[in-house]
């Protein structure tokens, strides 16, 4: 199966060199994909040119026009089609490549695609997921900033459309589901939460929902996939990653204190840099903007070419896992579910 990425190559903090180097990464993994680089021409072309084999299945479209890190999303749009990242995002609208990758603007790339691409059928809301790594393998989560607020029927999309990703791309057969609440019992949280878990309950699709789980089973992997709101889920996020890298500084300054801790990081060095590589966070690099009628992913604006390889490889692992194929076909299964749609704000 042959498949045409397109890529922002001027979104993140290291375009576009990173992108280029990034995509050769990928195209050794994945030697049935060609890319679409949308961005200056004269930057871009001689670093595609410098990676032979990656010149021969790549094409480059000019533009000179980016969206900053720093820019609004409203803003963002009025920008319109003519930047890299709108162009990229046409590129999956128009059926000329099958999915896009960039490190760019968060909200602006939500905005632009959620305007160009539209959400699948039944789909009130996207949402933004992302794997975890967890004490038993990886975990599923979302939503990680789209929505500030959520309502039952939005948690519940989430929740089979991250179920969908498990199967599909991660390769589980029966995921179980939980929702991130303060506590496991049945009456805590507010009513939304408390809806939705009856929902997913009574839902008609073989879904293993456990009920509610809380912020430190989420690294244990008490739940292969866990849903929440935006707001909470990026605090959590957000909250994680600060204590791995408080924890790294903790590490590396103790095996520096004093010489015979130096010698005990020469005998440990090798359990050390396998912890490091579970934590490393580019192996998790790629968020997926799920329930767009197209496959978005967002790549970490500071990672390096490693990191932005892999945020390509989800693109990859998506599409030919037909992940937006089986969400259509869950969602035309159960139609509305009953679920009513209320008017709450997102990010």
């Amino acid at each position: 199966m042959s498949l045409t990425i397109a890529l922002d190559a001027m979104g993140g903090d290291g375009a576009p060199e990173i992108v280029v180097d990034g995509a050769d990464l990928a195209r050794v993994r994945h030697p049935n994909v060609s890319f679409i680089f949308y961005g200056d021409e004269a930057r871009l072309a001689p670093l595609v040119a410098a990676h032979s084999k990656l010149a021969a299945i790549s094409t480059i479209q000019h533009t000179d026009i980016v969206v900053s890190g720093e820019e609004k999303p409203s803003r963002a749009l009025r920008k319109g089609r003519g930047s890299s990242m709108g162009l990229a995002i046409d590129a999956v609208k128009k059926g000329d490549a099958q999915g896009v990758v960039s490190a760019g603007n968060t909200g602006a790339l939500m905005a632009m695609a959620k305007l160009a691409l539209r959400t699948l059928p039944g789909i009130s809301r996207p949402a933004i997921a992302t794997m975890v790594p967890t004490d038993k393998s990886e975990c599923v989560m979302l939503d990680l900033g789209a929505n500030i607020q959520c309502d039952e029927r939005n948690l519940v999309e989430f929740a089979i459309m991250g179920e969908v990703f498990s199967r599909t791309v991660l390769g589980l057969a029966k995921p179980t589901i939980a929702l991130l609440n303060v506590g496991e019992e049945d009456m805590k949280g507010h009513e939304s939460v408390r809806q939705a878990a009856a929902t997913l309950r009574d839902i008609d699709l073989p879904i293993e929902f456990i009920g509610f789980v809380e912020g430190d089973a989420v690294w244990s992997g008490a739940a292969d996939v866990v849903v929440t709101d935006g707001f909470t889920g990026n605090v959590a996020l957000k909250t994680a990653e600060g204590i791995v890298k408080m924890y790294s500084t903790f590490l590396r300054n103790a095996y520096k204190s004093s010489p015979l801790a130096m010698l005990g990081y020469f005998f440990s060095r090798r359990a050390l840099n396998k912890m490091r590589a579970k934590l490393d966070p580019r192996r998790y690099n790629g968020a997926m903007l799920v329930g767009l009628n197209g496959i978005v992913i967002k790549s970490h604006g500071g990672t390096d070419a490693f990191g932005f390889s892999h945020a390509v490889g989800v693109a990859v692992d998506m599409i030919e896992g037909e992940f937006n194929e089986r969400i259509s076909e869950e969602f035309d299964h159960i139609g509305s579910f009953g679920v009513p749609t209320q008017n709450v704000a997102s990010s």
